[in-house]
Order: C-alpha cells, then sequence, then structure tokens
C-alpha cells in the first residue's frame, strides 16, 4: 500500500480543467450533505453508489447513524476516514475504509451519490488561514468549527460526478485490495471505467439513464439555502472577527491598564517612568511593529529625549537620541489639532516628501510606516506614542490599530496624571509633615527659651522692688542677671525676624569686594565681646594674600559668628576651635570652621541645617540655643549662590562645618598661617 501525496480535488480539477473551485463554510457543506443524502433516503427505486470521505473520525460518528439508514436502501456504501481510535477498515453494515493521517485526504471533505437518474458531488480541500491570526482573531467562547473554510466543487453534473468517483474508488482500493469485486460491480452498474494514473486527464464517458427515465435535477431549494447560509456565514464570521477585534482590544487595553496601576512591592503607584517602560513593551509586542517609542512632550517644549523603546530583533535602536520638536513638524502639527497622523509609506506621502527635516528622520530611523499618537489629558500635550515600520514595503495602518494605540494613550494620560498627582501629594504630605514638626519644635523650644529668661528677669526685678536693703553688690549681681537673660530673649527674637525675612526673600543683598581676613577678625571681635564661662580655643588658619570676596559683608560677618557660637556650644573648654580659608578653584573659596566636640552622627549631616533642629530634645538640652543658627547659616550661604555643608567622622569625633564665598578679584595665593588665640 503506497499513500497519495496528491489531493482528489487536485486531480479532479487537473482532469477538468474547466472547473472553477469556489469557497464554502462548514456549516453550508453540511446542509449539502445532508440534502443529497436525503435525496437517496427519499428514493425507494434506486439503489446508487455512494462515497463519503471524513477528514477525522469524530466528524464521521456525528453522521454514522444516517449512513446505517442509506445502507439500508443500498449496498454500495462507502465511508473513509482517518485511522484514529476505533475507526478500522471493515465490513458491516457498510464498507468503512481508514486511510493514513498523512495522506491528503485527512484534508478533504467529499459526498459523491451515482445513481440512474442523478448524480451530485461535493468535492472539497480545507482551507488553513495565518495561525497566529486563526488564534487570535475569533474569541475561545465561540464555536470556531462552523467558521472553518473549504475550496472545492460541489455539482449535480454527470461527468463531474463520475470522475469524482473513479478518483475515490482508486483510493479505496489502495486502502482495501479485496473489495476489488465489490467496486467492479459499481463500476459495470454504473458505466465506471478504473482510475489510470497514466490516463488521468481522460474523462470518463458517464452510462446514460435508462430509456424513458428522465434525470433529476437537485432541487433548486437546496441551491437557495446554500447560498443563503453562505451570506450567513460571511456576516457571522465577519461579526466573529469584529468582536474578536474589539476583545483583543480590550483585553490589551485592560492588561496594560492593570500593569501600569499595579503597586510596587510596598504597595506605591508605579513611578510616571515605569508606567511608560510597561506600556511600551506591552504595545509593540502588540502590534507586532519594528519600533514602538513614548516620550514626554509638552506643548511648549522645544526638545525630547527617546527615554522609552521597544525593538524588534536586527532594527536600529534610537533610544537617548534627541527630537528638535521646534523643526519637527508633524509634531506641532499633532500641537494644533491634538490627533494621531497616519503615515501609510514615507516614501509617497507629501507629508514626509516635501519636508526636509521630516526627510532626515525618515532615513535616521529607516522609517516606511509611521504613525504618531498624542498623549493628552484634557487636551494637555503630555507625551507621544510613535510606532515604526522599518520594512521594505510599506504597512496600510488600520482603523483598529490606530483606535487601540489612542485609546492606550488616554490610559496612559490618566496614569501619568494620577502618578504625578501621587507623588505631589507625597512631597505635600512631606511639606506638611515637616510643617507640624516645625510647629511642635517651635512651641517647645521658644517655650523653654521664653520662660526661663522670663523667670529670671521676674525674680530679679521682683528681689530688688521688693529688699530695698539689699546689699548694692547683690543689686549689681541682680541688674546683670536680668539684663543679661533679656539681651538672650532679644537675641531669640531677632533670630526669628532673620530667618523670616531671609527665607521670604525679603533681603536685600548689597555685595561688594571684602576681605576675608577682616570678616573673620570681626566675627572674632563679637565672640570676644560676648560674657561668657570658659570657652574652647579658637585658631584662625586663613592664607595670606587670599582673593577678595564678592558677598554682603554683615551677612558674611553673621555666618562666620553663628559657626563659631554652635562649635562653642557642643566643644568643651578644653578642646579647639579651627578656622580655615582655602582656594579651591578660581571662582570660589572655601572657610571650614572645625572643632573637636561632639561630632554629629552620620545620618544627621543634613537635619543640623534644619528649622528648631537640636540633636537632643527640646527639653532636655544641655547647651542653649534655638536650633536656627544653622538655618540661617544655610540661607545667607545659599543667597550669594554659596553651599554649605557639615562633616564628621561620628560621635564625639568633633565636626567641620564648610560654606563657600564666590570670589570677586584673583589673587595670587601663597600660604601663610596667622593664629589668634582666644582662652
Amino acid at each position: 500500500m503506497s499513500i497519495s501525496t496528491v489531493s482528489v480535488l487536485s486531480d479532479l480539477l487537473n482532469a477538468i480543467p474547466q472547473l472553477r473551485p469556489q469557497l464554502y463554510f462548514k456549516a453550508s457543506l453540511t446542509a449539502l450533505s445532508h440534502a443529497m443524502e436525503d435525496r437517496v433516503l427519499a428514493d425507494n427505486t434506486d439503489h446508487p453508489l455512494l462515497i463519503a470521505s471524513f477528514q477525522r473520525e469524530r466528524y464521521y460518528r456525528q453522521e454514522a447513524h444516517r449512513y446505517k439508514r442509506i445502507a439500508q436502501k443500498t449496498d454500495q456504501v462507502y465511508v473513509l476516514s482517518a485511522l484514529e481510535t476505533d475507526f478500522t477498515n471493515a465490513s458491516g453494515f457498510y464498507e468503512t475504509i481508514a486511510f493514513d493521517l498523512e495522506d491528503p485526504l485527512s484534508q478533504e471533505w467529499h459526498l459523491v451519490i451515482i445513481g440512474q437518474q442523478y448524480a451530485t458531488c461535493v468535492v472539497c480541500r480545507e482551507r488553513f488561514m495565518n495561525p497566529s491570526k486563526t488564534k487570535s482573531s475569533l474569541p475561545s467562547t465561540f464555536d470556531v468549527d462552523s467558521s472553518r473554510q473549504f475550496e472545492g466543487i460541489w455539482t449535480s453534473d454527470r461527468t463531474v460526478s463520475f470522475k469524482a468517483a473513479e478518483l475515490l474508488l482508486a483510493r479505496i482500493l489502495n486502502y482495501r485490495p479485496e473489495l476489488s469485486s465489490k467496486i467492479e460491480q459499481a463500476r459495470d452498474n454504473f458505466g465506471l471505467s478504473p482510475y489510470n494514473k497514466r490516463k488521468s486527464s481522460k474523462i470518463t464517458k458517464p452510462k446514460p439513464a435508462p430509456v424513458g427515465v428522465s434525470t433529476i435535477d437537485l432541487d433548486p431549494f437546496v441551491e437557495r439555502l446554500v447560498t443563503y447560509l453562505q451570506a450567513g456565514q460571511y456576516k457571522l464570521l465577519k461579526a466573529y472577527g469584529s468582536i474578536a477585534e474589539q476583545e483583543r482590544k480590550e483585553r490589551l487595553v485592560n492588561s496594560i491598564t492593570s500593569a501600569i496601576r499595579r503597586g510596587s512591592n510596598t504597595g506605591q503607584p508605579l513611578h510616571p517612568q515605569e508606567i511608560l517602560s510597561i506600556a511600551v513593551e506591552e504595545l509593540g509586542l502588540a502590534l507586532l511593529v519594528c519600533r514602538c517609542l513614548i516620550y514626554r512632550a509638552g506643548a511648549t517644549e522645544t526638545t525630547a529625549t527617546i527615554t522609552h523603546e521597544f525593538l524588534k530583533p536586527e532594527v536600529k535602536s534610537i533610544a537617548g537620541q534627541t527630537l528638535q520638536l521646534q523643526q519637527h513638524p508633524l509634531f506641532q502639527l499633532i500641537i494644533q489639532q491634538k490627533e494621531s497622523i497616519a503615515i501609510d509609506d514615507t516614501q509617497a506621502d507629501d507629508r514626509t516628501t516635501n519636508s526636509v527635516a521630516l526627510q532626515e528622520l525618515v532615513e535616521r530611523f529607516a522609517l516606511r510606516s509611521w504613525l504618531i499618537v498624542p498623549v493628552l489629558y484634557q487636551s494637555r500635550l503630555l507625551g507621544v506614542i510613535e510606532l515604526h515600520h522599518c520594512g521594505e514595503s510599506p504597512h496600510p495602518w488600520q482603523e483598529n490599530e490606530i483606535s487601540l494605540v489612542e485609546e492606550l494613550a488616554t490610559q496612559i494620560g490618566a496614569a501619568l496624571i494620577q502618578a504625578e498627582a501621587y507623588a505631589n501629594l507625597e512631597d505635600l504630605n512631606q511639606q506638611l509633615e515637616a510643617l507640624d514638626r516645625t510647629r511642635s519644635n517651635l512651641i517647645a523650644i521658644t517655650g523653654h527659651e521664653l520662660r526661663t529668661p522670663l523667670s529670671t528677669i521676674q525674680v530679679c526685678l521682683e528681689s530688688l522692688a521688693t529688699e530695698p536693703d539689699m546689699p548694692w553688690e547683690l543689686r549689681e549681681v541682680m541688674l546683670s542677671t536680668a539684663l543679661s537673660d533679656s539681651e538672650r530673649m532679644r537675641k531669640l527674637v531677632q533670630d526669628f525676624l532673620t530667618l523670616s525675612s531671609l527665607e521670604s526673600g525679603q533681603v536685600q543683598w548689597h555685595a561688594e569686594s571684602l576681605s576675608l581676613e577682616e570678616c573673620v577678625e570681626l566675627a572674632l571681635s563679637r565672640t570676644r565681646s560676648r560674657v561668657a564661662m570658659a570657652q574652647p580655643k579658637i585658631t584662625t588658619q586663613v592664607l595670606e594674600n587670599l582673593p577678595l570676596v564678592r558677598a554682603d559683608g554683615d551677612w558674611l560677618v553673621e555666618v562666620i559668628s553663628k559657626l563659631l557660637d554652635n562649635a562653642s556650644k557642643f566643644t568643651p573648654p578644653q578642646g579647639e576651635i579651627t578656622i580655615s580659608a582655602v582656594c579651591r578653584d578660581r571662582q570660589t573659596i572655601e572657610v571650614t570652621v572645625t572643632d573637636t566636640g561632639r561630632g554629629i552622627e552620620n545620618g544627621r549631616l543634613e537635619l543640623v541645617f534644619d528649622r528648631f533642629y537640636q540633636e537632643e530634645a527640646s527639653l532636655r538640652r544641655t547647651v542653649g540655643g534655638t536650633g536656627l543658627g544653622l538655618a540661617i547659616c544655610r540661607q545667607i550661604v545659599t543667597g550669594w549662590g554659596g553651599k554649605i555643608w557639615a562633616e564628621s567622622e561620628g560621635k564625639d569625633r568633633g565636626s567641620k562645618f564648610h560654606f563657600t564665598i564666590p570670589i570677586a578679584i584673583t589673587k595670587q595665593v601663597e600660604p601663610r598661617s596667622k593664629k589668634v588665640t582666644k582662652k
């Protein structure tokens, strides 16, 4: 037994070239087959030859009961099907022929009926669509079996029917040679001649119908029924495709939307950059484009950097490149119209061929087909989605593709706004928390700093008023204490006013060229004039002939003075404080105040410049102060464009406070140490 490699339909079309195959749906072929079989069941006078071929055993089992009834009308019934489970070669109610799965019969559908008064046949081969489209074009919830398509012949022409019968009988003999005598009897009854491959092109002349018996055509109702079914199947298939496309669109949008709205591991919404990364990957894979880009761009921006990109293998990446938006005609058109722009062929579209700038982009990005969709939120342009096809042939953009990208762009716009709103809310919450801490610190610190000197002043004044006989020496102590605490209160209020003015931008800077050495000396003189307990030694190490600095003199002295005060508070009397200044570059001088005090923990080096910050709790401080000094220093230094920062190796290992001042006049710098000691 040899397996044929040529389909019955191909043999039939080669033998009768004038035949033109048509397209049939499975539902139409089922209706035709039933109509042809019903003709046999309804006729009690004829004993026809019937040959039926099924692709799979499961299809045959659906019709097996009909062939049992037909077998009661005639002994010439042959049923072919693929060998799968229980279907085998057998002689029962009718002859069953099991063919190999590799035989082209497994892809065909045949029904041939030859009678004395009529002949009809269906010979079709299944058409297989693109597998990638087959899987995605129809929803899984639909009965896709009814949408199967076949290409072939349905006719009541006796010549064609006889030729089809000859071809199928030859296949039957190949699988079941023992049926040769029975098949020969059928040939004699109906005038069929054996099928010979060498004479396959010759057409067997059918035996004419008996004299006095007219041939009967198929009922015209069958033709109308098939036409109706065909039209209905086309409509149904189109509806399936539309519904499937909508389902695919919704599934894609939902998957991307859920991805871009999915929180991170901490339960927080994704960052805008993560949203765009997910969207560009999902969209590129879904539409099978060569390149997909998503980048942020506002209507007033002049440039945009391509940060998110999906690429097919072997397609050139353009990530990181900068687009000049003002010289981009399509982007300007997007701003005006706020609508998508689809270019099927960049080599034939007037918008690209007539623009030098666009031609340059087409060449640089190897573009053949181009789709640009704006990402909008309430008419506000947030960014752009671009889809590129870079092949040799153009890709006409379909409406469903454009609408899909536009719907996704809407989702991306909403997600970006939500992400930005969440980020802004987080910043606002942090600001509110900082404000609340400031309020609490303000109440605690000012309460402590004001209540203590007020209590002292009150006690001193009450003592002076109620004790007229108080010794003069004690009176002087009382007055001195009251004056000292009132000065402490004045400084507290002054610091509040100073910081408020600096933060609100109400300070007018009077920059001038200054000698840094003189400013350091003035700050030291302020320290000497203060009445205080034992203080650490202060040493200055300022290079001689430093360039003049450009700053407001009063505020520069204030910075140095407050840094010295801060160092004195946290350095024991046996410790040391050093002031140094060097040129780090030709534009700035760096001043450093170093102490050997308690130091600062590494995680608090930035916090020390916050308002009201104290290393200890406000009511447990061992040193005075409001925590405003370093905050004032930061405001002053940043006011003239400098930087200020702190360094420390840890607790009880001292600290360094650095700030920079812009240079006014460049001078040659020669190292010279000058030491001024104060105890």
